[in-house]
């Protein structure tokens, strides 16, 4: 399905663009963790020319946990992410967390994030599209995919057509997600690309009892069916050692599968595309 073409740094997403990426630890821990594995990201991209914007968080706010780590902060965080812009040239996404972080986020980040559980807080959309950044919303886990038109809407009424929408699956049972793959053409129908979160898509929320867990072996199998049902754009939080990480270690990618499958993917999204043109 043909979608607006939206621009982050150098890289497009979206119209007949290849497949894109949105990759990076969950949470920055350091500045010397994060710009490592900055540079080994961008190492990949280059080295497979894979499309890839740089994802990390100064502050992970939606913790199951009070005792939960939740990183260095908009201050510290956003410094270290303008110095992997300015390091690797990537383009560099963050969550924004409340209206009085957007105007200093936006002086840094190439993407705004709206997390999942913010998605419907009228005035943080509004304050985020009034940046003229892109921003990317996280479709929340108590929404159905047609309800985003309203989330769209908000931001266009600040004349801001900047937008991506993220997938991450729905609150299924307890402790659980599950992802409807028809959720990406119908959001794609708004004329917006659609990204498909693949790491937070295999979360088990709070489902480690003072923590999130996760299942990360289907990481790939869900990224194939998203990529099979059109997605612009893969979202994955990958980590060097994932079993050790302070943030979301259960459902991210180890660094050293990152580039095999995003290679894959690549691969995969020009044969459904080359199908869908006949």
């Amino acid at each position: 399905m043909t979608t607006r073409e939206i621009s982050a740094g150098n890289i497009k997403i979206g119209n007949s663009n290849p497949l894109a990426f949105i990759a990076g630890p969950c949470v920055i821990e350091s500045g010397e963790s994060t710009l490592k594995a900055a540079h080994q990201i961008k190492e990949i991209s280059e080295r497979l020319n894979v499309p890839v914007i740089f994802k990390s968080s100064y502050d992970k706010a939606n913790r199951t946990s009070l005792a939960s780590f939740r990183g260095p902060g908009i201050k510290e965080g956003l410094a270290i992410l303008d110095r992997v812009k300015k390091e690797t040239g990537m383009a560099v996404l963050s969550d924004i967390h409340s209206v009085d972080e957007i105007e200093k986020a936006a002086e840094v980040l190439d993407i705004i994030q709206i997390p999942a559980f913010l998605c419907r807080q009228t005035e943080i959309v509004l304050e985020a599209a009034r940046t003229g950044r892109t921003v990317n919303v996280k479709k929340g886990q108590f929404l159905a995919p047609p309800d985003v038109e309203n989330i769209i809407e908000k931001i266009t009424s600040e004349n801001n057509f900047n937008i991506i929408i993220t997938e991450r699956g729905t609150s299924f049972g307890y402790n659980n997600l599950v992802v409807d793959m028809r959720g990406i053409p119908v959001m794609q129908g708004f004329g917006f690309p659609v990204v498909f979160d693949a790491t937070h898509s295999v979360q088990l929320p709070g489902g480690q009892g003072g923590s999130s867990g996760g299942e990360r072996e289907f990481i790939e199998t869900l990224s194939r069916s998203a990529v099979a049902a059109g997605c612009d754009a893969v979202f994955m939080e990958v980590h060097e050692d994932p079993d050790n990480a302070p943030c979301d270690g259960p459902n991210m990618l180890p660094l050293g599968r990152f580039s095999d499958l995003a290679g894959r993917l690549m691969e995969l999204h020009k044969m459904i595309k080359k199908w869908e043109s006949g």
